[in-house]
């Protein structure tokens, strides 16, 4: 299956960087940082396509085209953002990725997240035992706390009202980087250049890069460390053990 999805996520990535070159349709979802392409919907619909023609009894839960409210405990899902970082994708023309989670009964098995412009694969999980970094095996990073690390913070936890502690928290880390992109952040997380993550987020945002933190031991939970829910946009933290024990500390 692995191999399959990879070259789905090579071939939905060819169209993409195709399509910087054209005048993109972009529309508003919730509020002017809120952006959504036609780039965005047409790629959901190729991957799904493709999962379809692979797998028909396949679910789908996906950020665009109303297929956002899939239950993720039964049977197989596809969890899918076909462009995570849709705003540096129309401003910046880089720093976005292609996500691909893929759940059974309720539990993570691989994970897919790809760097479009870079050509950067991370991909794996419980079901192969690893995570790889392209084709080569990555290592697992160090259980580092908060002071020896950089976190990353969704840019609302850092401008808008300190009710996570989150001024506090980045005081205390190394320093504070704003991606604008999930998929960058826990990049960061696997090869170990962040320590940890605190969003809001949706199951698309995180549900890839779960999968393989969960490989690493690395630890994530909602707010007030409750589970998860995979229904909608919520409080997301996550990181090494060390640095999720001190978070715990700020009762978020």
């Amino acid at each position: 299956m692995e191999n399959e999805i990879i070259q789905w996520i090579y071939q939905a990535a060819e169209k993409i960087r195709a399509a910087l070159n054209d005048e993109l349709v972009i529309d508003e979802k919730n509020g002017r940082t809120d952006l959504v392409t036609n780039v965005d919907k047409e790629t959901q619909d190729f991957l799904v396509d493709k999962i379809r023609a692979y797998d028909p009894d396949a679910h789908i839960l996906g950020e665009e085209n109303d297929q956002d409210q899939t239950d993720i405990s039964k049977g197989r899902v596809f969890v899918i953002d076909p462009i995570d970082g849709t705003m540096n994708f129309v401003l910046q023309k880089e720093n976005f990725c292609i996500m691909i989670a893929v759940f059974e009964e309720g539990i993570g098995q691989l994970g897919f997240i790809y760097d479009v412009m870079r050509d950067d694969l991370f991909w794996g999980g419980p079901k192969l035992g690893k995570v790889f970094h392209n084709r080569k095996e990555l290592p697992k990073p160090a259980n580092t706390k908060l002071a020896d690390g950089l976190i990353g913070m969704g840019v609302s936890l850092v401008t808008g009202e300190n009710k996570f502690h989150t001024k506090e928290i980045g005081r205390e880390a190394m320093g504070v980087r704003i991606l604008g992109c999930a998929g960058l952040d826990f990049i960061a997380i696997l090869k170990g250049t962040q320590n940890g993550y605190i969003s809001r987020l949706s199951p698309w945002d995180y549900a890839a890069g779960i999968v393989m933190m969960q490989q690493f031991d690395m630890v994530f939970s909602g707010f007030q460390d409750q589970p998860l829910s995979f229904n909608g946009r919520e409080f997301f933290k996550g990181g090494t053990q060390a640095v999720m024990s001190e978070i715990t500390e700020y009762d978020i």
